[in-house]
């Protein structure tokens, strides 16, 4: 495994457990279909959550500037075939984005507003 995988994974589990510290439920991570790929799906309550995971050397804020109009609607896309695959058509749903940088983890409820 790359250097650069082991890194995604090690922020995937970082933020997978920062989401459980805040009463979310983790369903599914690094969950993939034709259209992408969905770094973690959780529950918060009633609410599905798609979150994107973005780490950067840099800082959090070029981590969240690096998701582009390319990048959401693949995001948008996939997670409307993880519904499909739940028959969960007409639930709730947002994106969340975690940004994780030198200096700390930033979690944006709803980043990505669709509907």
């Amino acid at each position: 495994m790359s250097t650069r995988r082991q890194q995604g994974n090690s922020a995937e589990s970082e933020a997978a457990t920062f989401l459980q510290r805040r009463g979310l439920v983790i369903v599914a991570q690094n969950w993939q279909c034709r259209t992408g790929e969905i770094d973690i799906v959780a529950r918060d309550g009633a609410t599905w959550v798609f979150v994107e995971v973005r780490q950067r050397r840099s800082g959090r804020d070029v981590a969240i500037q690096s998701i582009g109009p390319r990048k959401i609607a693949r995001l948008v896309t996939t997670a409307q075939y993880f519904l499909d695959a739940q028959s969960a058509t007409d639930a709730d749903w947002r994106f969340d984005v975690i940004a994780i940088g030198p200096d700390g983890l930033t979690h944006l409820v709803n980043a990505i507003e669709l509907h």
